[in-house]
């Protein structure tokens, strides 16, 4: 299954790229879930986030890896996957896009592909990821608003 949300925010796109850390992280975590934060590298290839969601005793480990990244005049991206991901996914994979619209707009893309296994679940699953990530948009908003330049 795949998820689009874009995102316009009053911010330089370079600075918006910068704004891609531990904090920002943490600032999109899905409201109610309990989710602990372990590890996190940062952007780049070969980073990864590492995050325990739920609580223990029952309490699953994701970790995600930076595959790639890049930037040029007009982009900067990186894309994770699931490396290790909670028994109900089988593959994950997020392209983060930033793209330059002028110099105090910038459109952020989350891409979203995912898999369960069984294509009834990916449906039953998708109004609750396309929301998690559709909640995203407010706080990308809040985070990089034009006075942050």
């Amino acid at each position: 299954m795949k998820i689009v949300v874009e995102t316009i925010v009053n911010q330089y796109y370079k600075r918006v790229a910068e704004g891609f850390n531990e904090d920002l992280f943490m600032a999109l975590k899905p409201p109610l879930m309990p989710l602990e934060l372990l590890r996190f590298d940062g952007c780049e290839k070969g980073d990864e986030v590492h995050i325990r969601l739920g609580k223990k005793p029952i309490s699953t480990l994701w970790i995600a890896e930076i595959i790639e990244n890049g930037r040029d005049d007009n982009e900067i991206y990186f894309i994770d996957i699931g490396k290790q991901l909670p028994f109900i996914l089988n593959k994950w994979t997020h392209r983060h896009r930033i793209i330059n619209k002028s110099s105090t707009e910038t459109k952020i893309i989350d891409a979203i592909e995912y898999y369960t296994g069984f294509i009834l679940l990916d449906f039953i699953l998708y109004p609750l990821f396309y929301l998690q990530f559709l909640l995203r948009k407010p706080i990308y908003k809040r985070t990089f608003a034009e006075n942050l330049k």
